[in-house]
């Protein structure tokens, strides 16, 4: 898979005014409303419209599942095998 970003130029000066004028994400759609892309703009925000694979309640229990070590012992477990 390509992780490289694809370049498109916009010739338009109203789409790039639009563009340089939104203030939060953007949702590309075509002329009849389907959606071709969505930009957050936020590293690790999922897109407009992404649903989680989880149910409400599926969520709602695994942020309570509280098992596994204190996050200061495992950082002080790296730090004796790596150092820093």
């Amino acid at each position: 898979m390509n992780n490289e970003p694809t370049t498109i130029t916009i010739t338009d000066p109203v789409l790039l005014k639009q563009l340089a004028e939104a203030t939060g994400p953007i949702m590309f759609r075509d002329t009849d409303g389907n959606v071709i892309r969505a930009t957050g703009g936020l590293i690790g925000v999922p897109p407009l419209g992404a649903k989680p694979p989880f149910s409400d309640e599926e969520l709602e229990l695994f942020g309570k599942n509280r098992d596994g070590r204190p996050l200061a012992d495992i950082l002080r477990d790296l730090r004796e095998k790596h150092g820093a």
